[in-house]
């Protein structure tokens, strides 16, 4: 019940009572004039309607609340589809940035121009400074823990010590996160 409802009910309750008292107060005459009584009635349905009215409020409450909830889902499905969609195109472009960095490192072992090495090593860096902008993190593997949630390994080679036991030995292709999530697996050896 609303506020209101219980006001407009203890009006009422106080009008009954005021009509009880001024009929045991006055004495009963011949035909004094009396007020005339609400009916049992009258009564049962104002009860019906307030009863009615109640439940409408209810059902008005549970539907906004239903609402309100369906739009914070929403929204919030929204932001993590906005994190999220660029990764098909990101997946897309992990192998060019393995051919980057076997580029890069290929440019150690060759005889090549400086001047080149340094132009494809500014677009290396500032390809992978944009993608970092995006959310991309690189995997760290080598010396660290096998962990099957960043890492696949592709075979066991007997570990050079006992602290590379079950350790990382070496990593075949790096993996990466976007926005914490897990876009390619690590492909690494595992020391046994």
């Amino acid at each position: 019940m609303t506020k209101q409802d219980k006001d407009k009910e203890k009006e009422f309750q106080k009008e009954e009572q005021a009509e009880q008292e001024e009929q045991v107060q006055k004495p009963a005459k011949g035909k004094a004039k009396a007020k005339p009584k609400k009916s049992k009635q009258e009564s049962k349905e104002i009860i019906a309607l307030k009863e009615q009215i109640d439940s409408l409020n209810d059902r008005y409450l549970r539907l906004f609340s239903e609402f309100d909830n369906y739009r914070k889902r929403t929204l919030k499905e929204k932001i993590e589809l906005g994190k999220t969609a660029s990764e098909d195109v990101i997946i897309s472009i992990l192998p060019v940035l393995d051919d980057f960095e076997r580029a890069l490192s290929s440019f150690e072992e060759m005889d090549v121009n400086e001047s080149f090495k340094e132009g494809v090593l500014l677009i290396f860096n500032k390809f992978l400074t944009l993608l970092q902008q995006k959310g991309l993190e690189t995997i760290d593997s080598i010396g660290e823990e096998f962990d099957t949630d960043f890492h696949e390994a592709v075979t066991n080679i007997p570990a050079p010590s006992e602290e590379m036991k079950g350790k990382v030995a070496d990593e075949i292709e790096k993996g990466y996160k976007l926005n914490d999530k897990v876009i390619r697996y690590a492909k690494v050896v595992v020391g046994s």
